[in-house]
């Protein structure tokens, strides 16, 4: 049984999902990375369940960061990351109790039949008292939605200095379930993780139920039924309920690190079938009623084609039924999705707040010109407005912060990572737009932690009047809800952002769903990216891998044969090439490749560039000083860095110019060398040169939006190793972004504009 999550960052590009892979270097990288990038080469009709079965199952990351993040400043300080944690954890609270309060009772919105019916009926049966339910299991499907979402209690602000940081489990109670791991023929190294995931009693759980080995990071189906023989004998069998709701929990958890909020009941029943349960159905009715699941109902959108005739045999003459989907999901990521609903509806219902006449705004709207002047006029009279554009366009929302603050409203711009916001930061200096010593730019996390930003007011909303929400794409549905639930009531929120970009390493598909939605202004820029480097990469977005006129060597393509050739010609571009023909030295240099592992992977190509670039033994758990890295102190974010020293208290890293140290025992799970990494680590970056690795095992990996983004991250320089041949033109052409499930549009629709 493997140790570690079982990704594809593991596999040889290209082969997805691939079973008996090395074990993961380090867990901070999400796995729907891996999964995003690995599995883009399959058609959109593939299960969603199937996909999200055969991905990465690397959990650990996540949960290690809720055990503890990465201890940054002195003293008994949070982290960024833990404190981030636990405001996520106080607003899921919160909203769980909002939701406890609806005491309207279930609409359905159709008659059911056949699993559908069973699955409603299961749910009604734990509301009549008939079977037990969990204690996080509040109510089996969302109640009816108000039109008109009312103000609701701000989340107080989680300080920093005074949140404690969650507990470690007990010596005692680690050593309670290394026994029984042992029992079972499992590694007993997942001791204390098992203990942390199952809590308290964990030995005794893992006793009564094997199948919950399932909830540690890496453990897979085939490895938990092991455990279960080792531990039950003659009494294990494939049709035990336990394993059945274990599998199910196991393949709802898979979908989201896939990136769906939940998943449509056949996919569900197809993957449940597909890992050995014999009767799917039976197996998520009892997840339900346990409380494991939630099962939802959307009506399907009207096609145009003529409604259903009544029954002509129904006495009563009832309506005939709609059709519907049935979905199901995980309890976290329901109640994150109708909390964003709520916040949603509550800017696009509701006036912004008065801070300026028409007049007003209509003057700094006449000063400014195009594209720009529509996101001003929108932002002054709309409480929810959404931007799209490529780099260029960030020039729109830098005038729109200016003007907002010249007429007295607390603006304020975050980003998806440091990179992002020292570059936008450096924008409104060298446009003149902000000169004092506080730019009013931050990242979404540091906001939410309080680490950066306004901070919070006396009833816990932002300090703020307009929120500027860069790389909008990365938000998944429990950062988004955050940060929409914190807005005080009158607040504009502008998202902002390149839709062909790679989605959110988090479930969810927010800024897509939005712009689909049309539920707000939207202003689409018309600054285009200027040069080659702008040409070649707006026509991926659109499909076209179009040969551009490149007289400064903007573009350059490096042709290779092997794996061998594609690491050697890399090195070479890195060490020799660029920084004599471009002038860029290698320190600025990034190369992007699709995988983690592989004979040119993330892991190959930085062996080779740490030992032309930094060379040494690695005395500081595979790290010396000098070393670029990439910190993941909170799964979906990615900081590069570089490696400073080693001391008792861990690894001592310069990120984004702010020192952060790594413990000893987190080291492995998110430090990662960083001259080469994957497309969604270096989503919200750019570097003056990227040299983009494309071996030919690489070709199942590629997509649109991999490409667009990997290209895009160059600022005057992109070197292609060029290795997959007609695969790179046939994956801009026809490989769009895998599709993901997702309720909010559903959850939206009966709310705005009623």
């Amino acid at each position: 049984m493997s140790t570690e999550p079982e990704t594809t960052e593991d596999a040889e590009p290209g082969t997805p999902g691939a079973a008996g892979s090395a074990p993961a270097e380090g867990a901070g990288d999400s796995a729907a990375e891996e999964t995003e990038e690995s599995a883009a080469g399959r058609s959109a009709g593939d299960s969603a369940a199937e996909t999200a079965a055969d991905s990465a199952a690397g959990r650990s990351s996540e949960e290690a960061a809720g055990q503890g993040a990465a201890a940054e400043g002195e003293g008994a300080r949070l982290s960024e990351a833990e404190a981030e944690l636990l405001a996520q954890r106080a607003e899921r609270e919160r909203i769980e109790q909002r939701k406890a309060e609806k005491k309207a009772p279930i609409e359905a919105g159709a008659k059911l039949s056949g699993r559908a019916a069973d699955l409603l009926a299961a749910v009604r049966a734990v509301e009549s008292g008939e079977k037990p339910v969990a204690t996080v299991f509040e109510e089996p499907a969302p109640a009816p939605r108000r039109s008109a979402p009312e103000p609701v209690r701000r989340p107080q602000p989680v300080a920093a200095e005074s949140a404690a940081a969650p507990a470690a489990p007990a010596p005692e109670a680690v050593q309670g379930v290394r026994r029984v791991l042992g029992e079972g023929g499992a590694p007993e190294t997942l001791a204390p993780q098992a203990a942390a995931v199952l809590g308290e009693g964990a030995d005794e759980l893992l006793r009564a139920d094997p199948w919950q080995l399932l909830r540690v990071a890496g453990v897979r189906p085939e490895q938990a039924d092991g455990f279960a023989r080792a531990l039950l004998g003659a009494e294990c069998a494939p049709d035990d309920a336990r394993r059945g709701r274990a599998v199910t929990v196991w393949l709802l958890e898979q979908a989201a690190l896939a990136g769906h909020t939940a998943l449509e009941m056949p996919a569900l029943l197809t993957a449940l079938a597909q890992r050995g349960v014999p009767e799917p159905e039976s197996a998520v009715q009892d997840s339900i009623a346990e409380g494991e699941a939630l099962v939802f109902q959307d009506a399907l959108e009207e096609t145009g084609a003529p409604a259903p005739a009544a029954d002509p045999d129904d006495p009563e003459g009832a309506e005939p039924e709609r059709p519907v989907r049935v979905l199901v999901g995980l309890e976290r990521y329901a109640l994150a999705e109708e909390s964003l609903a709520d916040g949603l509806a509550r800017l696009v219902n509701s006036a912004p707040k008065q801070d300026g006449s028409a007049e007003e705004w209509e003057r700094l709207a006449a000063a400014a010109a195009g594209s720009t002047a529509e996101l001003i006029r929108a932002a002054a009279g709309h409480g929810l407005v959404l931007h799209t554009g490529g780099e260029a366009s960030l020039a729109e929302p830098a005038t729109l912060l200016h003007a907002a603050r010249s007429l007295g409203l607390r603006a304020w711009a975050v980003t998806h990572g440091p990179v992002g916001r020292d570059r936008f930061a450096a924008l409104l200096r060298r446009t003149g737009q902000e000169s004092g010593a506080e730019v009013p730019a931050a990242t979404v996390a540091g906001l939410l932690s309080g680490a950066e930003g306004p901070g919070r007011d006396a009833d816990g909303a932002l300090d703020l009047d307009l929120l500027v929400v860069l790389d909008a794409p990365q938000l998944d549905v429990e950062t988004a809800a955050l940060l929409t639930e914190s807005l005080p009531d009158g607040a504009r929120l502008v998202l902002a952002g390149d839709p062909a970009v790679l989605w959110s390493v988090g479930p969810g598909r927010v800024f897509a769903d939005l712009l689909a939605a049309r539920i707000c202004p939207q202003v689409a820029s018309r600054l285009p990216d200027p040069g080659p480097l702008g040409e070649l990469v707006s026509g991926i977005g659109v499909g076209e891998l179009n040969q551009v006129e490149a007289p400064g060597k903007e573009v350059v393509i490096v042709p290779v044969r092997d794996p061998g050739e594609a690491v050697h010609r890399t090195v070479q571009l890195v060490v020799d090439s660029v920084p004599r023909a471009i002038g860029v030295p290698a320190e600025e240099t990034q190369v992007i490749t699709p995988g983690h592992g592989g004979a040119v992977g993330t892991r190959a190509l930085n062996a080779a560039l740490k030992e032309r670039l930094n060379p040494g033994p690695g005395r500081f758990g595979g790290f010396d000083p000098g070393d670029r890295i990439v910190h993941s102190p909170a799964p979906g974010r990615a900081v590069p860095g570089r490696v400073v020293k080693a001391d008792a208290e861990g690894l001592h890293l310069s990120c984004a110019g702010g020192p952060v140290v790594v413990p000893k025992e987190r080291v492995e799970q998110t430090v990662r060398h960083g001259w080469a990494m994957t497309a969604h680590q270096a989503v919200g970056s750019r570097w003056p040169a990227v040299v983009v690795v494309l071996p030919g095992d690489a070709a199942q990996a590629l997509s649109r939006p991999w490409v667009y983004t990997a290209f895009g991250r160059a600022d005057r320089h992109l070197s292609v190793v060029h290795g997959v041949e007609q695969a790179l033109p046939r994956a801009v052409a026809e490989v769009p972004a895998k599709p993901r499930t997702t309720r909010l549009p559903v959850l939206l629709a009966p709310q705005v504009g009623a």
